[in-house]
C-alpha cells in the first residue's frame, strides 16, 4: 500500500477518468487512488470498476447512490483513506485542471514541515489557463474576501488541489462539515487554521478542463459568499 492516497470525486466524467488515474499511476512516486462516484449515468464506476482488473491492489471506487455534492465526497473519501491507514491524503480533479505531475511537490511539502500543502493558482501571480476574465476575476477576489473575512494568509483560499497529513483529518470533526462546493474547500483550510496546523502554498498552473462539462454553478457562488462569513461568526461564538 502507498503511503499516499489521490480521492478523486466523478459525476460523468467517462471523458477523462481512464487517462487521470492513469496518468497518477505513471508518477515516480507510487499514490492509491481512491474514486468517489455519484452514480454517474455515463458509465464512469463501471470504467473504474474495469480498471481495477488492472490495478487491483492501487485503485479504490466508492460508489454512492446519488449527486450529493463535492463536500459529502470528499469527507466519505476522508474517512475511507483514515479507516485504511494512509499518512497522506490528497484531493483533486478529474479533469486535469490539477496536473498529476504536481502531486509530487504536494508530498514533498508534506513531508517537510507542512501539514496541508495547497497547489495555489495565486502565490505567484496569477497561474490559469483557458478561463474567461471574468472567472479568473471571480476566482481572485473571492479569496481576497475569505482573507478580509477570515484573517488567514492564503492566496488561493478557494484551492481544491490538497495534501493533507492525516493529523489534520483526524482532528478536525469531520461530521461537522457544513458545506458542500467552493464553500468546503474554504470551510476546510479555514478548520486547519484555527487548529494552528501548518498551510503551505505550493505555485501551481490551472488549466481548464478541455472535456466534460463544468460543476460549477450559481448556488455554489452563493454558498461561498454566505458561508465564510457563518465560518467566521460560527468561531466568535465557538461552535465551529
Amino acid at each position: 500500500m502507498a503511503q499516499g492516497v489521490v480521492i478523486i470525486p466523478t459525476f460523468n466524467e467517462i471523458e477523462n477518468i481512464e487517462a487521470i488515474i492513469k496518468a497518477v499511476f505513471a508518477l515516480q512516486t507510487p499514490f492509491d487512488v481512491l474514486i468517489v462516484d455519484d452514480n454517474s449515468p455515463d458509465g464512469t464506476a463501471a470504467k473504474v470498476k474495469e480498471m481495477q482488473q488492472e490495478f487491483p491492489s492501487q485503485l479504490h471506487l466508492k460508489v454512492r447512490t446519488k449527486k450529493s455534492g463535492l463536500g459529502t465526497a470528499y469527507v466519505a473519501g476522508f474517512k475511507w483513506a483514515l479507516s485504511h491507514g494512509y499518512d497522506y491524503i490528497f484531493e483533486m480533479d478529474a479533469d486535469f485542471s490539477h496536473n498529476p505531475n504536481d502531486l509530487e511537490k504536494l508530498l514533498a511539502a508534506c513531508e517537510n514541515g507542512a501539514d496541508v500543502a495547497i497547489g495555489s493558482r495565486y502565490s505567484n501571480g496569477v497561474n490559469v489557463v483557458n478561463w474567461p476574465l471574468s472567472r479568473v476575476l471571480l476566482s481572485y477576489f473571492a479569496s481576497v474576501y475569505v482573507r478580509m473575512i477570515t484573517g488567514m494568509k492564503i492566496a488561493d483560499a478557494t484551492a481544491g488541489f490538497k495534501c493533507y497529513r492525516r493529523v489534520v483529518l483526524e482532528t478536525i470533526n469531520l461530521d461537522r462539515i457544513k458545506f458542500v462546493g467552493y464553500a468546503f474547500q474554504i470551510e476546510m483550510k479555514y478548520r486547519a487554521f484555527v487548529n494552528k496546523f501548518k498551510i503551505v502554498e505550493v505555485p501551481i498552473i490551472f488549466t481548464d478542463r478541455t472535456k466534460g462539462q463544468s460543476k460549477m454553478s450559481g448556488g455554489i457562488i452563493r454558498e461561498a459568499v454566505v458561508g465564510v462569513i457563518m465560518l467566521r461568526l460560527r468561531k466568535i461564538f465557538n461552535r465551529l
